[in-house]
């Protein structure tokens, strides 16, 4: 008898397998898979682009990251943020976030701090488009943590350049 419940039971698998009742994985699932997420991106720095080192308005442009775990502490070196065009930033240095913590990754030069936060690309260029872009988010290991792509049209109802992905 213990045959043929095990034989039932995996006949009843092949079908239901081969009907496609199977519930498939998403495709973006793999985003969920890295405690650190996009929280949310200033893509559209506040006044008139200027890209000067001194005086600019690149550090007014960020990419917030967030810690969404409840119990792990994440280091970000090593981490990497890209962008359609292929600009990228390497987290060199250790900034480690305790759950529910973030950092805000700005355009320009300054002086990154964990008390306050931030992290500066050191780099004048904007990198994020005002218009539309990909946001891609990869763990040390070159998996991707996170990725969000956005038009200003539909994803910026309210036209501030701000958008939020993850509360």
């Amino acid at each position: 008898m213990r045959i043929r419940s095990t034989l039932t039971i995996a006949a009843t698998a092949t079908a239901v397998a081969a009907l496609g009742l199977v519930a498939a994985v998403p495709a973006q699932a793999a985003e969920y898979s890295s405690a650190l997420k996009i929280k949310g991106v200033q893509y559209d720095a506040p006044g008139r682009d200027s890209n000067k080192c001194s005086g600019g308005n690149t550090a007014s442009e960020y990419l917030t990251i967030k810690n969404y775990s409840k119990t792990a502490n994440v280091n970000l070196k090593g981490y990497k943020v890209k962008d359609a065009a292929g600009n990228t930033f390497t987290f060199t240095k250790s900034h480690t976030l305790q759950p529910g913590d973030y950092i805000k990754l700005r355009g320009g030069r300054g002086t990154d701090s964990d008390a306050k936060n931030v992290v500066y690309r050191q780099n004048c260029n904007f990198i994020w488009n005002n218009d539309k872009d990909t946001i891609y988010f990869y763990k040390p290991g070159g998996a991707r943590a996170d990725v969000h792509a956005y038009t200003k049209t539909a994803n910026d109802r309210d036209g501030n350049g701000y958008i939020t992905y993850h509360g």
